[in-house]
């Protein structure tokens, strides 16, 4: 098949564009290194053609759907580094993937793979673990409020489409959350809070084994992507300590949740393991390993967060 992927340099997008790279499909990746790294794919690959750019040149992607003929759009891509940036939200994660949206629908693409953020739930949900039927409220961030309309032009397109509503996706090449956070100010000696929260955290590669299973035909539609259960941020904190193999201990400031904090996102995952299968979810431990390795090798980058509030930094 050919999978044209945005944000083909992120985490999602990278660790996607290998799958489908492995098993020989063609695949044309654009990214615009506002959080994505060139390293993140082969520089030399027969079927990969990358192009630096933004989704948001609609000339841009309009071009580059008439030439490739896709049948696959995985798309990735999202500006997420600044909670008070709305402008620069809605100029990739709306006017973008409106952009992607109707180039699909021009071009007869057969499949559309989106990814949705859990804050379309709004951060007091109704209702824990959240359900499908649970009303859409995004109205407490730029970044789920810009995410949010490019799920409902993919309702109004007619396009047949899986959009996964995520948990909180980490492991290698993760920018945002308290992950790379933790990671950062330990390496450098630094103290570390954490807050009451409670966060579902799955790993990145579990994540694009799905996504191969929707682009070759699985499901329809909103799901879930999560394993319905989650974990207190200090037990992500221990698993980066034990990754990073420090000698001591280094204690945590333990701190109560800001007004403005999500207590816990829990997704109900049912419709997902219904129509994918039993979905095998990879331990903790071994997905922040994975993350500190890669950390160490590459470096961190990011520490972004969706919402005003931080959970990491001080």
């Amino acid at each position: 098949m050919k999978i044209f992927i945005s944000g083909g340099c992120g985490q999602v997008g990278s660790h996607v564009a290998e799958l489908f790279l492995a098993r020989g499909d063609q695949v044309m990746a654009l990214d615009n290194f506002e959080t994505g790294r060139r390293i993140h794919l082969p520089e030399q690959e027969k079927n990969l053609t990358f192009v630096e750019g933004s989704i948001a040149d609609k000339s841009l992607v309009d071009r580059l759907f008439a030439q490739f003929k896709p049948d696959v759009v995985v798309h990735t891509a999202v500006s997420y580094k600044d909670p008070e940036d709305w402008y620069n939200d809605t100029l990739t994660n709306s006017a973008g993937g409106a952009a992607l949206i109707r180039a699909s629908m021009d071009q007869k693409v057969s499949r559309f793979i989106y990814f949705q953020t859990a804050l379309c739930y709004g951060t007091t949900p109704q209702e824990q673990p959240i359900t499908l039927n649970h009303p859409i409220l995004p109205g407490d961030s730029s970044y789920s409020i810009s995410k949010t309309t490019t799920e409902q032009y993919l309702e109004l397109s007619g396009l047949d489409y899986v959009s996964f509503r995520l948990a909180n996706v980490i492991g290698p090449r993760n920018v945002s959350g308290p992950l790379p956070i933790f990671f950062e100010r330990l390496k450098a000696g630094k103290k570390c809070f954490v807050t009451e929260a409670r966060r579902d955290f799955v790993f990145v590669k579990d994540l694009a084994n799905t996504v191969l299973k929707a682009a070759d035909g699985t499901g329809s539609k909103a799901y879930h992507f999560s394993s319905g259960g989650d974990v207190a941020i200090v037990e992500l904190y221990d698993a980066v300590v034990k990754a990073m193999h420090l000698n001591d201990y280094p204690e945590p400031e333990l701190r109560a949740l800001a007004p403005d904090d999500v207590a816990s996102i829990l997704l109900d995952p049912s419709r997902t393991r219904n129509d994918f299968g039993p979905l095998e979810f990879t331990p903790l431990e071994e997905t922040v390993a994975a993350a500190v390795a890669y950390y160490e090798e590459f470096g961190v980058t990011g520490g972004y967060t969706h919402l005003k509030h931080d959970e990491a930094k001080s």
